[in-house]
């Protein structure tokens, strides 16, 4: 009588191997790590933070010039300006080396800005004397001043560069300006406290939030006509709380995303049927946001948790926060 033999195990090679095919096939499944630098300005710390995007960890704190608040890059990624508000003037570093390269004027204490589709140039909101005032990045000279509302804040630029939209916090407009003759055509009441102007990538509408009226003004760019009004509602969250403040929509113009403050979440919202989809819980009083450059994240800066909350686009969830320095005002990512 013959019994059959026990199983052979398989050798310690054939293990090792099929872990590692393993463990391959889960990091597939997760996705590539992400590769780009966040850049994030702390307002209070006078510094900017600089988060590798793989690994979501500080790995360098630069010292910038006063009370830095403004932030975005080059259309290639290779500089980052920042606005550093209390010292008058834009600081531009190399996204690579993190070294300052040059200084550009400002006018009084600017706090946002945009850089036209080209790169050049740069319109910057001056808070003090109700100008914009337009730089030439390569230059560094004044190309003009536009005379605004009082306390120019919001910039917000068309994606064929033709027009630029600053917001006025204490007139409450928002201010549509030819950038071929820098000469305002249309100034649009929205509520009170306006903040960002955010275009839609067909241009078919920009996006104006009201952080103490607690809205946010949909406009048709052509009729200049508000063709919606969002208002928010978040259970247990009193409506003083939500002050809606930065907007980002994606490239594809389908989803907004507007971080409403103190209220400490970001809407989602369909652009077309301005439903909102939901709202995302982040950190506390949460400020601007920035898109990573393949839109897979959303980062958030929280001025008063100091961190930044990472969003998976897809799934709409809060992932991971990150600490970085104190009151993070904006952000930037760049591969």
């Amino acid at each position: 009588m013959t019994t059959d033999a026990p199983p052979r195990r398989p050798s310690r090679t054939a293990r090792l191997l099929s872990a590692s095919a393993a463990a391959a096939a889960l990091l597939a499944f997760a996705g590539p790590a992400s590769a780009e630098k966040i850049f994030v300005s702390n307002e209070r710390d006078h510094t900017m933070s600089v988060v590798d995007g793989a690994t979501l960890k500080v790995v360098e704190t630069i010292k910038t010039g006063r009370r830095p608040r403004g932030i975005t890059a080059s259309p290639d990624g290779k500089l980052i300006y920042v606005c550093t508000s209390d010292d008058n003037r834009v600081e531009v570093y190399d996204s690579a080396t993190h070294k300052l390269v040059k200084t550009l004027p400002s006018g009084p204490d600017p706090e946002l800005f945009v850089l036209h589709p080209s790169g050049n140039p740069l319109y910057i909101a001056n808070e003090d004397d109700n100008m914009v005032t337009i730089v030439d990045v390569n230059t560094g000279q004044k190309l003009a001043e536009v005379p605004v509302g009082v306390e120019p804040e919001g910039m917000g630029i068309s994606p064929d560069g033709k027009t630029l939209v600053n917001t006025s916090e204490t007139t409450s407009m928002a201010h549509f300006i030819d950038t071929a003759t820098n000469q305002i055509v249309e100034n649009v009441v929205v509520d009170s406290r306006p903040r960002v102007a955010e275009f839609r990538s067909d241009n078919k509408q920009v996006w104006v939030s009201a952080e103490v009226g607690g809205t946010v003004s949909v406009i048709d760019p052509a009729t200049h006509q508000i063709v919606k009004k969002l208002t928010f509602e978040i259970p247990g969250v009193t409506a003083e709380a939500i002050q809606p403040v930065g907007v980002k929509i994606t490239k594809d113009g389908k989803t907004a995303f507007v971080a409403l403050g103190p209220a400490n979440r970001v809407a989602v919202v369909d652009t077309e049927t301005f439903a909102i989809k939901k709202y995302l819980l982040v950190g506390q009083r949460v400020w601007q946001l920035a898109f990573s450059p393949d839109e897979s994240r959303l980062y958030t800066t929280n001025g008063n948790s100091n961190d930044i909350s990472i969003v998976d686009v897809a799934s709409d969830k809060v992932t991971k926060s990150v600490t970085v320095g104190r009151s993070p005002w904006g952000a930037v990512a760049v591969p």
